[in-house]
């Protein structure tokens, strides 16, 4: 398998090769795709807003889930030296800094997308290409509703805005009318929906071209079609033993789905039926400070699996995708110290990777009243403290069964901690507005869902308290 750009100096030529073309030129809109059956949309690169796929063009086309005609004017806008309006993230970060390296580069040079540069220069934009790394969301089936996701994600989500409506804050938070305006609401799971008979239509063309094939939720592992991917894998060995599989899990569906599961991923990498499996889960906090933000969650049930899931399948590997939050900082230190120790445990050159677990922390911008920086300066400090544990915690030699290797985390690891202690505001007119909708959300998800903020962060009662008093 072809492996990506490396390197700053690389990463200088991807941009000189691209700019050839067009400084608006981006491999992204031909080999990647992330599209959402239950909705019906579709975007390649996760900044451009997703946009409805017409039925009428799948109808006889499946590949139209990713090659629309509006992406292929896209492609054709960048093909001609243009720079589409919807990629307006990039262009905002190139127009800053001309030296600095746009995800238009970061991704152009990724392994899914660089070896396909000189093909795709050459085409007109007219054409229907199969996209090496696809994302799919099958449905938003999903047995938790987190604090901060939303309708088109959890079907839980989706139940309680229609039983009960929108939360009581100033952005009337998960309000679901724009949703049907734009026609967006999810299919229900238990519904026909021609988005997915168009997908499994194009299945068996699409299967042999990929690099990279994602599954989203909703939670996977509730949706029989994650289940058809990982049966088709097994029933046809030898048609792409060069793929990367990934999963996202909350880890708390029932025992016999798991089971199933771990049973057919592990069958599928004894037996590298592909070349890489990765498990996504999620979780930013510790025991019942987890389970408040992640509603529906055993925390206790999750780290068990995880370690389950690494003892039976010897190959893969485990994702902690944390959503960090205002609700995370207490505890946060713990979950560092539980992946820390599972690196120690688990490690071994027998994996695909050599290692068993990675920590990616992700800092929640939306909702805004969750987002880490409303908190005031005597919590903020904390970071600095779960920075220098990071750091602490890197990488050292230890003695292992099968030899002595290097466990801890990686820099990339700790750069996603280090980087937020540079990320406070002064905004006090932001602070003050995020804070009055904290406490409004708190008290609204407490009466809705049965729970108890002070119960569970008693330490945060005078930040609650500050906040309640904007009201």
């Amino acid at each position: 398998m072809s492996s990506g750009v490396t390197g700053l100096k690389s990463f200088e030529k991807v941009r000189e090769d691209l700019n050839k073309v067009g400084k608006g030129f981006c491999l992204a809109k031909w080999n990647q795709v992330s599209i959402l059956l239950q909705t019906g949309q579709t975007h390649s690169c996760h900044h451009p807003t997703p946009h409805h796929i017409p039925l009428d063009e799948i109808k006889n086309n499946p590949s139209a889930l990713h090659n629309t005609k509006f992406k292929k004017a896209q492609r054709k806008t960048m093909l001609k030296g243009g720079r589409p309006a919807e990629c307006d993230y990039c262009w905002n970060v190139e127009d800053s800094n001309t030296e600095s390296f746009s995800d238009r580069i970061m991704k152009s040079g990724e392994a899914w997308a660089h070896p396909h540069l000189k093909d795709i220069k050459k085409m007109t934009g007219d054409e229907d290409v199969f996209p090496p790394y696809v994302e799919i969301s099958f449905s938003n089936q999903c047995n938790m509703a987190c604090a901060y996701c939303d309708v088109k994600s959890s079907s839980k989500w989706q139940h309680e805005i229609k039983t009960q409506g929108h939360y009581p804050t100033s952005g009337m938070y998960n309000n679901t009318e724009w949703l049907e305006r734009d026609r967006s609401l999810p299919i229900p799971y238990s519904k026909p929906n021609p988005y997915r008979d168009a997908f499994w239509k194009w299945w068996p063309d699409l299967f042999p071209n990929l690099h990279t094939f994602r599954i989203t939720g909703g939670e996977p592992l509730l949706h029989n079609d994650t289940f058809k991917v990982l049966d088709y894998i097994i029933d046809n060995p030898t048609v792409n033993p060069n793929i990367e599989l990934c999963i996202n899990s909350n880890l708390s569906v029932p025992n016999e789905r798991w089971e199933e599961f771990v049973d057919k991923v592990k069958y599928i990498t004894d037996n590298d039926l592909v070349c890489n499996f990765v498990l996504f889960t999620s979780i930013e906090a510790e025991g019942k400070q987890a389970e408040y933000i992640r509603d529906g969650l055993d925390s206790k049930l999750l780290w068990s699996r995880v370690n389950e899931f690494l003892t039976k399948c010897e190959k893969p590997e485990v994702t902690i995708m944390a959503a960090f939050n205002a609700l995370s900082i207490s505890s946060y230190h713990k979950v560092i110290q539980k992946i820390h120790k599972i690196k120690k445990i688990y490690g071994s050159s027998k994996r695909y990777r050599d290692y068993s677990i990675i920590l990616d922390t992700s800092y929640i911008r939306h909702p805004e009243f969750l987002d880490f920086r409303i908190l005031t300066p005597d919590w903020l400090e904390r970071i600095n403290e779960l920075s220098r544990l990071m750091k602490d915690l890197g990488m050292h030699k230890y003695e292992h069964v099968d030899g002595y290797y290097e466990v801890g985390f990686f820099d990339f690891e700790r750069e996603k901690v280090r980087r937020m202690t540079n990320m406070f505001t002064d905004n006090q007119h932001w602070l003050d507005k995020q804070r009055k909708d904290f406490v409004l959300f708190i008290d609204e998800y407490d009466k809705r869902r049965g729970k108890n903020f002070l119960e569970t962060f008693p330490e945060m009662e005078v930040f609650y308290n500050s906040c309640k008093k904007l009201i």
